[in-house]
């Protein structure tokens, strides 16, 4: 029997897609990641990948919330949007949240405030927080660590930092995505070492599509656009690294993801 995949982060919405999603789906279900959770960035975003979840059940969820970058257009009746939607049954998860000091899209102070107002709609819906963070580790903690103990969970998703901030994160008992980010020879093998130290309840995976394609693939695909279907390059990376098996790697992963999504799990 096949083994049946999480991929935790996938941005269908984008323009990439836009020939193809529902393809797209159909390609992932049949690779084995039978549960997708649509990242939603912003406000609008938000209600498609809401709308794309629908359509696309039973395979797809959704999150709802304003990436650090567009903090800076983030207005009340937003908040209110996304507050709406984190009531839907198909959003799963209030994000992408978090801070970006590397791109710094949005002025530090703004996302801050924006991360911290998000922050208290997940504490409020009951729903877990996905989160961004680059190059701002030590004040993402700082703030999360206020929410914590009313947070139903958090991941820090696309993980691409170092021992240090990982051990931060996993103090606070969040729990970590790794994409294709693991497959990149060229800047991704730091992250090989630490694998071993990220625990099996706390481990999600994720492709992050259409961007991150592994460059472990081949052949590659004539697009480089990565797709959900490519998630069993990152699961099989990950086994590489820890000594254990992809099966094992897959059963871990998918049943960490849907008790952190509190998705259903009599399959």
């Amino acid at each position: 029997m096949k083994q049946t995949l999480v991929d935790i982060g996938v941005n269908l919405t984008d323009k990439q897609f836009s020939g193809d999603r529902e393809a797209v789906v159909e390609r992932a279900v049949e690779a084995g990641v039978t549960t997708m959770i649509l990242t939603g960035t912003n406000c609008q975003e938000s209600i498609e990948v809401a709308e794309l979840a629908e359509q696309f059940a039973p395979y797809c969820y959704a999150t709802a919330g304003i990436h650090p970058h567009d903090a800076k257009n983030a207005t009340d009746e937003q908040y209110i949007t996304i507050k709406e939607l984190l009531a839907f049954p198909q959003v799963v998860a209030a994000g992408e949240m978090g801070l970006d000091f590397n791109r710094d899209f949005s002025p530090r102070p703004v996302q801050e405030q924006v991360f911290e107002q998000q922050l208290e709609l997940a504490v409020n819906s009951g729903l877990p927080a996905f989160c961004h963070e680059r190059d701002a580790s030590e004040r993402f903690a700082e703030i999360i660590k206020e929410f914590r103990d009313d947070l139903s969970g958090a991941v820090v998703h696309c993980f691409t930092a170092d021992k240090k901030a990982l051990y931060r994160y996993l103090d606070l008992d969040l729990h970590i995505g790794i994409t294709g980010w693991v497959c990149d020879e060229r800047r991704g093998t730091h992250l090989h070492p630490l694998l071993k130290n990220i625990p099996a309840d706390r481990l999600m995976i994720e492709t992050d599509a259409p961007w991150l394609l592994p460059r472990s693939m081949s052949p590659k695909p004539k697009k480089r656009r990565n797709e959900p279907a490519f998630l069993p390059w990152i699961v099989k990376t990950i086994a590489e690294q820890t000594g254990k098996t992809e099966a094992l790697i897959a059963e871990e992963t998918s049943l960490t993801a849907k008790r952190f999504f509190n998705l259903d799990q009599g399959e």
